[in-house]
């Protein structure tokens, strides 16, 4: 089964002269890894900059990822012109009534939207700048998540028939660099397969440990 993602570029403070962040490219990255080969991540709302870095950054990826493109156009735009109606987009919103469950990978949708970043904290709530559209949605459960742990669960969910339920996950992980450094991460994430550590972004700890003491906002 091939799915589709769009991420809908959300940066407040993207503009046509600025590449996107290192831990941003990170996530991005880490998203067509975890929906893996034969399916499709489309990065929407781009500005021409961060479309070029991201699509230069792709470039490297290997087979076991999965396909991506870089769009300057929106989200309907794209819709548009693949003839893609709203009621066959699904928005993952944490406002939504109904659960993401199995069967909403049978058919019923033909892309699955997400609000990127969504990693605020505390939440800003910007897909509800795409809640208002009309979208279909349904939600990844209570607790915030970063981007590629969203499209990670859902992946999960429509491709491998996992409930949420019965995913593995750990609450605001503490990553220790060493005796005496540490961060709180204030979202969720997939436990990796030894059943503790959260499933990061390859890089992410070493950005993270980085940019330990420059005050910059995960």
């Amino acid at each position: 089964m091939q799915l589709f993602y769009v991420i809908e570029h959300m940066e407040e403070d993207e503009d046509t002269t600025r590449s996107i962040p290192p831990w941003v490219e990170l996530e991005y990255s880490h998203m067509r890894a975890l929906a893996g080969p034969g399916s499709h991540v489309y990065f929407t709302h781009l500005s021409k900059t961060s479309s070029s870095s991201l699509s230069a950054a792709f470039q490297s990826s290997t087979n076991d990822f999965a396909e991506a493109s870089c769009h300057e156009e929106d989200v309907l735009n794209l819709m548009k012109s693949r003839g893609i109606s709203i009621d066959r987009v699904c928005l993952l919103d944490p406002k939504a009534e109904k659960a993401l469950s199995p069967e909403d990978g049978d058919g019923q949708f033909d892309m699955f939207l997400f609000g990127g970043i969504l990693g605020d904290d505390p939440p800003r709530d910007r897909t509800g700048e795409l809640r208002v559209m009309g979208f279909p949605t349904r939600h990844l459960g209570p607790v915030q998540m970063t981007t590629d742990t969203a499209l990670g669960v859902t992946k999960l969910v429509l491709k491998d028939k996992i409930p949420l339920d019965k995913i593995s996950y750990v609450d605001f992980p503490t990553i220790r660099f060493n005796a005496k450094e540490s961060v709180e991460m204030p979202f969720r994430y997939i436990v990796m397969s030894d059943g503790k550590e959260p499933l990061l972004p390859p890089g992410m700890k070493e950005l993270l440990h980085e940019d330990l003491n420059k005050g910059i906002d995960f």
